[in-house]
């Protein structure tokens, strides 16, 4: 059985859970946004499971993207290229890049 949530009720479980640090407020919302149109694209529901979005997601700045990976990327533009061909970018921010682990 599955429920339909908003935003807030996604932020909230990832409070709820003690992993709103996992990720920023606006990476939540470009998480539950590429999450819904996953969702819409393929007909497939996702489960809100906040332990296994937190380990099948990540949000990473730049240094974080180069120590995880042992990499030297000058920008987060040339980060995002490389991470493009090896996940699935759900979106980014200024800062930071949400995508898929791998």
């Amino acid at each position: 059985m599955y429920q339909s949530i908003n935003l807030h009720d996604f932020r909230e479980a990832f409070r709820n859970y003690g992993r709103s640090n996992n990720f920023s407020y606006d990476g939540l919302e470009i998480l539950f946004d590429g999450l819904e149109q996953y969702e819409e694209d393929t007909g497939t529901p996702v489960e809100l499971d906040v332990i296994a979005l937190c380990c099948d997601y990540n949000e990473a700045d730049l240094d974080e993207i180069n120590q995880d990976y042992q990499q030297e990327f000058a920008d987060l533009d040339e980060a995002m290229e490389w991470l493009q061909d090896q996940t699935w970018i759900v979106g980014y921010t200024a800062e930071t890049v949400i995508y898929q682990t791998f």
